[in-house]
């Protein structure tokens, strides 16, 4: 890739801050990003003659650009929901709206490939079709099987697909890639405790959730520690524990939040049938009554090995061998961009943020120096691909 494209894509970096700005003050949670959507619709009218379809799984995009003769069709991704947190930074472009904020970066991921379409429809220097799926709902496991149902390879065909994703503490601007399993399966579970209010003076005459509660996290955190070898890696988070209002008082129920992680999927079966039984356990154990309400499961992110191998190599040529790494280890973290690979080959790398707050956090701030960056893998890719 030429250092005439590099610095072209580089002068646009003022417009893709205002837009990621933008997103980032409105931000929309998972499948309700309606103006979310608009706004990407408006920017791609306004960039180039893309044909795009909205409404692809609820508030999804797909915006396609066929230029030349070729069959062959290449499938980029970037997501748009935001997270239920409150936004704890001094920044000009602050989130506007209470208890909502994009502090995962996916405003910046859309920002960067509307870079990329940006460049892509003015140049043209490709030959073949490009599909961009601007997808929503990828922090409840709900976008990409959405869309997926929704007809989006059949009714949107591609030879492969790739995604995308910032990672603060790895090194700024440098990319990570690995292959086979690289993001973990996630279920995100919640389970309600019901025991009897009291006044806080007569706990005798109620049944505590929260004592109940406490205990069960206690005894979940087990799971892991005392049934799996060190070797293999799952997580079982209770990252929420709501219950009462008052102190004086016993409340008549708790809800605990979980979210549970494996990259094996005998060892997930495993691990959710353990918290089934501690649950029922515990639960008997305090007089408490409970409910498990099972979320939308996940699926371990797999990395095709060419199409790894293709991507990284594609990236060494345009950003230098040493702003590349092949090895990267495996992450957690969930994506449900790991559906789309069960159906196409392709590959998720990571982009480093630097060192910053992660993402999730209060205070997580995307390095917005990484927008061109990101774009110029974009470019890159499809003029590789589609040469």
């Amino acid at each position: 890739m030429s250092t005439e494209v590099l610095d072209k894509i580089q002068t646009t970096k003022d417009t893709l801050v205002s837009w990621m700005n933008h997103m980032h003050q409105m931000p929309e949670l998972a499948m309700c990003e309606t103006e979310t959507a608009k706004f990407i619709v408006e920017k791609l009218k306004e960039i180039g003659d893309w044909e795009i379809v909205e409404g692809v799984g609820k508030t999804g995009i797909v915006a396609s650009l066929k230029v030349g003769d070729s069959p062959k069709t290449i499938g980029l991704r970037a997501d748009f929901d935001a997270l239920p947190i409150v936004e704890d930074n001094d920044l000009s472009y602050k989130s506007k709206v209470e208890g909502k904020s994009h502090l995962c970066g996916h405003d910046a991921h859309t920002t960067m490939l509307l870079g990329a379409a940006k460049y892509l429809a003015e140049t043209k220097n490709f030959n073949g079709t490009v599909r961009l799926f601007f997808q929503p709902g990828e922090e409840t496991m709900e976008g990409a099987p959405a869309m997926i149902a929704d007809g989006l390879f059949e009714k949107f065909p591609v030879d492969s697909v790739y995604g995308m994703h910032n990672m603060p503490g790895l090194e700024f601007g440098k990319f990570y890639f690995n292959t086979g399993k690289f993001m973990a399966a996630v279920d995100n579970w919640e389970i309600e405790l019901t025991g009897k209010g009291s006044h806080g003076s007569m706990p005798e005459l109620g049944i505590d959730p929260i004592v109940c509660g406490s205990s069960l996290v206690m005894a979940l955190q087990t799971i892991v520690s005392r049934n799996l070898s060190p070797w293999h890696t799952s997580v079982v988070n209770v990252g929420a524990f709501q219950s009462g209002i008052a102190g004086n008082a016993v409340p008549q129920t708790a809800i605990l939040r979980l979210s549970i992680r494996n990259m094996d999927p005998e060892d997930r079966v495993m691990v959710l049938d353990k918290i089934r039984k501690i649950t029922k356990a515990q639960a008997e154990a305090f007089n408490c009554g409970y409910e498990i309400r099972e979320g939308i499961p996940g699926t371990v992110l797999v990395n095709s090995d060419e199409e790894t191998h293709w991507a990284s190599n594609v990236a060494k040529e345009t950003f230098g061998e040493e702003n590349v790494y092949t090895d990267a280890h495996p992450y957690m973290g969930s994506e449900d961009f790991a559906f789309m690979l069960e159906k196409k080959q392709g590959t998720y790398c990571m982009v480093g943020n630097g060192d910053s707050y992660m993402v999730h956090h209060p205070k997580y701030i995307f390095n917005q120096e990484l927008l061109p960056i990101g774009a110029r893998y974009w470019v890159a890719l499809v003029e590789n691909y589609l040469k």
